[in-house]
């Protein structure tokens, strides 16, 4: 059993278990929340299709923590113009654990 998800403008398939890192979300490490933006959930009895969200069915997932990533280094440079940019970003994520897939009744 699979579902997809929405969290941060980003779409995500979560099953129960994973362990997964999202874009920053401001939760306290350790609770527990409740994601309703559900836009597909599939299991041995059939897939159902969200229009836009599937209404009723959520994930419950525990916040295991928060940290950041590797840096990426953004270099730009123009061939013969004497021009070098670098830039370095460490993006901020939260560690999440899905705990749980409820379907619509």
């Amino acid at each position: 059993m699979y579902a997809v998800l929405k969290i941060a403008d980003q779409q995500v398939k979560v099953n129960k278990g994973l362990r997964l890192k999202v874009p920053k979300l401001d939760i306290e490490e350790g609770t527990k929340h409740q994601f309703s933006d559900v836009l597909l959930v599939s299991n041995e009895d059939g897939t159902i299709i969200g229009d836009p969200l599937v209404q009723g069915a959520s994930v419950e997932a525990t916040v295991v923590g928060h940290g950041r990533d590797k840096k990426v280094v953004v270099f730009k440079m123009k061939r013969r113009k004497k021009y070098r940019s670098r830039n370095g970003h460490r993006q901020y994520y939260t560690e999440i654990q899905v705990d749980d897939i409820s379907l619509p009744n």
